[in-house]
């Protein structure tokens, strides 16, 4: 299983790379150099990707202002926390803001809906 993030260094991540993405398509229209309709395909595709990365920074951006901010007890810096259950963003310490998560095994699922 791999080794869970904070959420969002998450998304941030995601959305940087929908901009690498983005840019690598528009970079493989270069080789379409002759057919004017596949070099706009190709364009138009890079750029969506980046308007796309840009939602999404927006949208966490946000988030990120609505989330609850704690002193992470391992570290000792302050983090945010989205959900339930969440990593910290320096040590990857579990934490939660559920007194009755408290002492359990740290499990994504706990921010799931039921």
């Amino acid at each position: 299983m791999k080794p869970y993030k904070n959420k969002i260094n998450r998304i941030r991540s995601f959305a940087l790379g929908l901009i690498f993405f983005g840019f690598i398509i528009m970079y493989g229209a270069i080789f379409f150099r002759e057919n004017a309709i596949l070099v706009t395909i190709f364009m138009t595709l890079g750029l969506l990707s980046i308007i796309g990365s840009t939602a999404v920074y927006g949208w966490i951006g946000l988030l990120s202002t609505k989330a609850v901010q704690v002193v992470c007890p391992n570290c000792g810096k302050h983090t945010k926390v989205l959900g339930r259950v969440d990593m910290c963003m320096y040590c990857k310490e579990p934490l939660t803001l559920d007194p009755t998560l408290e002492g359990e095994e740290f499990d994504i699922s706990y921010n799931r809906k039921k």
